[in-house]
């Protein structure tokens, strides 16, 4: 149980003894090596962060094992660790620092990826430390394909057809239900890793294969191929007390089918309707509430495209949805760096206070000096 005394957040726990909710000791996980979908733009991230959390007289942990980072110097944290990014390392740190919390959304998928390992080894109960920003049911739910399946259906959102497969006979099943084209997407993986588009029953069996043997749960979403449709993403926000905004929206100059780590991105979007803005706006804060994520969240669609369009390119016209939602980065994604950038709205120095309880009318705009980050940039 939880709620406000004075302007900060108080904890009950099970033994009904009151302690204070803002942490004094976060561990802050970086994103290793610099590689490809997965670049410096969490470097900024982790920056941000760990300033905007001392600002709130937090003592910050970083643990990193890239030390050609901003992040890594000894001026940003408390407390620099440049050690390899597994469980075991990760042990041994939080037995030494014993945080009060971790903040693995700043890291990319390696952070996530982090943050579910640790909790399936019985680290974070171990040591009694708790994750900020998203729940770990909330990161299961978007990584795994099927729980995020069934969220969807939960809110009422529109997803593509498909099926999941955790076999190469499930995939061939699904394949001759389905029909091709496919797309294979892989669950728990970093840039589409082992996925891919299957025009032909050759390329299926390949990039099937890769999928299953890519993914860390051996498991695999086919769904029908949305290629040519617009790929557009929103940047949303929410804090503790469920106020949620918008950032921005940014569209994809490439349709479906290009991976976004290959495609220029404008923003804000030039060619959606005042409708159509509005429409994957509402999905975009019905997601993110529906998800719990206490700071920042990525959410993609593809938008079907004009008739003319569609006819131009070849595409049969739906009719059951006019857009879809793709995937939700629970978390600083690429794209917040770049939102940042764009808007004057620091995504991420927002994210990490709101994390240890800050409120979006409690914080203001560093950028604008002026504004609270409750104003929608």
């Amino acid at each position: 149980v939880r709620w406000r005394v004075g302007g900060q957040w108080r904890l009950k726990g099970a033994k009904g003894i009151s302690i204070s909710g803002k942490p004094g000791k976060v561990l802050v996980i970086g994103s290793g090596p610099i590689v490809i979908g997965q670049a410096a733009e969490f470097d900024y991230a982790g920056t941000q962060a760990c300033k905007a959390l001392r600002e709130e007289g937090v003592t910050t942990v970083l643990v990193n094992s890239n030390p050609a980072t901003i992040m890594t110097d000894d001026a940003t944290a408390d407390h620099v660790y440049i050690e390899p990014l597994s469980v075991d390392v990760l042990d041994r740190i939080i037995e030494r620092e014993k945080p009060d919390g971790i903040l693995p959304t700043l890291g990319g998928q390696t952070g996530l990826n982090l943050a579910v390992a640790l909790a399936d080894a019985g680290v974070l109960d171990k040591y009694n430390v708790r994750l900020l920003g998203t729940p770990l049911d909330t990161i299961r739910r978007c990584e795994d394909r099927e729980l995020f399946r069934d969220f969807l259906r939960e809110v009422g959102e529109p997803e593509p057809r498909g099926e999941i497969a955790s076999t190469m006979e499930e995939a061939r099943s699904i394949g001759r239900s389905v029909g091709l084209p496919l797309v294979v997407r892989t669950a728990y993986t970093l840039g589409g890793s082992g996925g891919g588009f299957a025009s032909t029953w050759e390329e299926f069996e390949a990039i099937v294969e890769s999928g299953l043997s890519t993914s860390p749960i051996s498991q695999i979403l086919l769904e029908r191929s949305l290629a040519g449709w617009k790929e557009i993403e929103y940047e949303v926000m929410r804090d503790g007390a469920d106020n949620c905004i918008t950032i921005c929206n940014m569209e994809n100059i490439d349709p479906m089918g290009v991976h976004t780590g290959d495609s220029i991105v404008v923003a804000p979007s030039q060619t959606l309707t005042d409708k159509d803005y509005q429409m994957l706006r509402s999905a975009s804060l019905k997601i993110i509430r529906g998800l719990g994520i206490e700071g920042g969240c990525n959410v993609q669609f593809a938008l079907q495209p004009h008739s003319r369009v569609a006819q131009a390119i070849g595409l049969e016209p739906e009719s059951d949805s006019p857009y879809y939602v793709i995937e939700v980065n629970p978390r600083v994604s690429r794209s917040s760096a770049l939102a940042s950038k764009a808007t004057g709205y620091p995504i991420a120095r927002v994210a990490a206070k709101i994390a240890v309880g800050k409120r979006l009318d409690e914080i203001p705009n560093a950028v604008t000096d002026k504004t609270k980050a409750a104003f929608e940039p």
